[in-house]
């Protein structure tokens, strides 16, 4: 199998609020629910020759807190390990947006 680029499934807001409530229940209160990632960061790993989506990998930080780890995929489902890759999202809390279904 390979990647097309359509690869993801649009949700209802209803599934994803059910969704984010099951991990919000599930981890203290105060911990990471959400990182933001700037749109031209983003841009820039769909930008690179053969790039038809982005990985996203679950990760720790070097004080053990939640981080993601985003880089390009090629259609043969290999990543763009020589090509940009992001840390550093912003986390919510601190960075969160108004209350909403998703995140409250």
């Amino acid at each position: 199998m390979s990647f097309n680029g359509n690869e993801g499934e649009f949700i209802t807001l209803e599934e994803g609020a059910a969704m984010t409530a099951r991990f919000r229940n599930s981890v203290p209160a105060g911990s990471t629910i959400g990182q933001f990632v700037g749109r031209e960061k983003l841009m820039n790993i769909l930008s690179q020759e053969n790039c038809v989506g982005i990985r996203f990998y679950y990760a720790l930080n070097e004080t053990n807190e939640p981080a993601i780890v985003a880089v390009g995929a090629e259609s043969n489902e290999n990543d763009l390990t020589e090509g940009i890759i992001i840390d550093h999202f912003k986390r919510c809390p601190p960075f969160c947006s108004q209350k909403n279904k998703l995140n409250s």
